[in-house]
Order: structure tokens, then C-alpha cells, then sequence
């Protein structure tokens, strides 16, 4: 028996723009062909306000993965392409035309968006098994952070009826939980993100630092509300220690405004510097040149950074709401805080003083990372949870 994924989400590579979820994507089907799964890839022009510049309606080859791009006639959040439904319900045709030994699995990767709806609805019409990868997507949370009123007309009208035919795949405990509260699911697996990690030495720093020197932190991910940068600026307004901040990503200029602004309101913009989005290549390099990752987010189903820092020995400081905290807190990678800028204030005094810690990350974390977040273990666990689902 033969098994043939159609992976379906609404942005792909080169979308960098969307973060993590696009890389976590993109690396699930680069290491499912790697280990010669046919995996084929429906994906939309999205980047932003902007649409990709690349080949339309003809699959290409990114990354050794089958890659297909249609244009989409609405843009962010709601990302609709006919052309793109259309071709799903043309393969699932061709697919179901073919013998019986040849078994179809569509796995639509996040929610609230048309694409990933509608793909679900044309899949469920011609029974093909359904798993879905929300990524982060399924939470009280998310449902009213952002076009809340557009989330809860089409969660019940036909988003609820949808999520019971489908087969969860969660990133983490955490995010499992989340899921729970929010929809009883067909089934629900959890098996981390695959993450790409270093494959050069890094430049390291110190195993320790005098009390004088800057504590060099780095924020490093998409600048968007839910990051909770406003909780760790307050936060930072109100330490004596000596500090610096790196910001690492992009976001919507009006927000990103609104940040400088309020960095400028409680006098550490001079503190804080703003270096843009980071290239693939260039990420492990910024990380490992600070002295702590810093997370406060409101939610996250997983946080690839938290891997991607650890994999080069610097410690991190998350919120409990990351999906990785526990995690953190298990291996002794970090701190965690709530959400409280009080509670984030003092595990900022805690991270910064203790010396033994830090190094003792800095000398593990790499080791522990590439044990736990190996790929070649990490994917024979999808290639099982597929294989269980036909």
C-alpha cells in the first residue's frame, strides 16, 4: 500500500514573513520526501500584503518537495484561492480513480482561514481521512483575539461539524490541552515540531560575564500582539540591572509604531535595538551572541525559537502560556514566568544572576536538543501517525 499526502496550507516558502508555522511546514515536507513519502504541497501566493513572486498552477520543485501555487483573491487572514480548491477536488478525483492499493491523506496545516475550510469541507465530501496541524489556532484565545466576529460565524456554521471529522496532530501538551477545551476531535496525536537546527559551530559567548556588562537580550520572532513584547517592555522599564534588548523580526508597521512609541514612553528606547527580519542563515549566529532569549507570549502552541536558541547553548526565559514550558522547565533550560510584568521583572533579576545556570546551559542545551529534536526519530513518528490513520 502506497500512501500520498497533500499538504495544504494557505502560505509556504519563501513566506517568511508568517514565521515559524511556515517553517515548520515547510520542514515536515522536506523531511517526509526526504525519506520517499509522496508529499505534495497546495499552497496560495501569500506574503503578507504582498503575494510571492513565483510560478502559478504548475508544480515545481522546492526543497525537493512538490510545490504548487495559486493565487489568492483575498488576502490576510482569509487567504481564498478557487483555483487552488479547485486542483484539490482534481487530485482527490485522479487520486480515487486510480487502484485501491493507492491511499490519499490531506493534511491542512492551521485553521480560521478559507483555504484550510473549505479544503476540509471538499475532503470530507469525498471521505479522504482529514488530520489537521492548527497551530496554535484552537484556542479560546485565538478565537477572540482577531476577527473574532468572522471565527464565530464560521465556527458555527460549519467549523465545528469540520474539526469533529478531523484527526488533530498538537505540537505539544499544552497545546493538546487548548484543543480540549475548545473541540472534541476524531482523534488527537501530539508529536513535536520538526525544527531545523544548526548544522555550523557558533561563536560563543563566555561561560561567564562580569556584573558590569550589558545582560544581552534577544527577542527573536514575527513582532505581532499576541508576542506580549508590551508585558517585557514594562517590565524592563522598572530593572537597575544593566541591559540591552534585540529585537529580531517583522511586523505591521502601524504595531511596530506603536511599540517604539510606548519603548520612548517609558524612557528604554535608547536600550532597545530593532534589527529587522534575520535571514535563515544569519538566525543561529544572533542568538548565540546574547546571553538570553526572551518569550512572553499569550499563547503558543510550540515556539520554534525556544529550540532554535537552546540548539545553541543560550538560555531561555518563556511564558507559561508557550507551549514549550514545560518542557523548558523539565530539562532545567531556562526560566519561566507568567504573565504578570511583576513575575517577568523578577525571573529577568533571577536569569541574570545566575552565572551557574547559564553556563551550564550554554555547555547542555545543544547536546540535549539534538537528542530530543532529531529528525530522523522525530519523522518516523508522522510517517506512524499516517499509517495509523489509513
Amino acid at each position: 500500500m502506497s500512501i500520498k499526502i497533500l499538504q495544504i496550507s494557505a502560505a509556504y516558502k519563501p513566506a517568511y514573513i508568517y514565521g515559524g508555522p511556515t517553517m515548520s511546514v515547510a520542514k515536515l515536507c522536506e523531511v517526509l520526501a526526504e525519506n520517499k513519502v509522496h508529499v505534495e504541497v497546495l499552497t496560495t501566493t501569500a506574503n503578507g500584503k504582498t503575494e510571492l513572486d513565483v510560478n502559478i498552477n504548475k508544480v515545481q520543485q522546492v526543497e525537493g518537495v512538490n510545490v504548487t501555487y495559486f493565487k489568492r483573491l483575498t488576502k490576510d487572514h482569509t487567504h481564498f484561492s478557487p483555483t487552488l480548491l479547485l486542483a484539490l477536488r482534481s487530485r482527490i478525483r485522479g487520486q480515487q480513480s486510480k487502484s485501491n492499493d493507492n491511499k490519499l491523506i490531506i493534511h491542512i496545516h492551521a485553521w480560521w482561514n478559507l483555504i484550510s475550510i473549505f479544503s476540509c469541507q471538499i475532503a470530507k465530501w469525498y471521505n479522504i481521512p482529514v488530520i489537521l496541524s492548527p497551530r496554535g489556532m484552537l484556542t479560546n484565545y485565538t478565537l477572540g483575539n482577531r476577527n473574532g466576529t468572522f471565527k464565530s460565524i464560521i465556527h458555527t456554521i460549519m467549523g465545528k461539524k469540520l474539526l469533529t471529522y478531523c484527526h488533530i496532530h498538537a505540537t505539544s501538551e499544552k497545546e493538546k490541552q487548548d484543543i480540549l477545551q475548545f473541540i472534541q476531535p476524531k482523534s488527537l496525536t501530539v508529536i513535536p515540531n520538526l525544527v531545523e537546527l544548526s548544522k555550523n559551530k557558533t561563536k560563543q559567548l563566555p561561560q561567564s560575564f562580569k556584573q558590569e556588562d550589558p545582560f544581552k537580550l534577544i527577542f527573536l520572532s514575527r513582532i505581532e500582539e499576541k508576542k506580549g513584547l508590551e508585558l517585557l517592555f514594562e517590565s524592563l522599564s522598572g530593572l537597575t540591572i544593566n541591559w540591552n534588548l534585540t529585537i529580531a523580526g517583522s511586523g505591521e508597521d502601524q504595531y511596530v509604531k506603536s511599540l517604539k512609541e510606548k519603548a520612548k514612553n517609558l524612557k528604554i528606547q535608547d536600550r532597545i535595538k530593532w534589527i529587522g527580519q534575520v535571514k535563515s542563515a544569519d538566525k543561529f549566529k544572533v542568538l548565540a551572541d546574547h546571553h538570553l532569549m526572551v518569550l512572553t507570549s499569550y499563547n503558543e502552541n510550540f515556539a520554534n525559537v525556544v529550540i532554535e536558541s537552546l540548539s545553541v547553548g543560550t538560555p531561555v526565559l518563556i511564558a507559561n502560556e508557550v507551549g514549550l514550558s514545560d518542557y523548558v522547565k523539565d530539562k532545567k533550560l531556562g526560566w519561566v514566568t507568567s504573565l504578570s510584568p511583576q513575575d517577568i521583572q523578577q525571573n529577568l533579576i533571577l536569569a541574570f544572576n545566575d552565572d551557574e545556570l547559564k553556563s551550564k546551559i550554554r555547555a547542555n542545551a545543544p547536546k540535549i536538543i539534538s537528542e530530543d529534536f532529531d529528525e530522523k526519530n522525530l519523522i518516523q513518528k508522522y510517517i506512524t501517525f499516517y499509517n495509523q490513520i489509513i
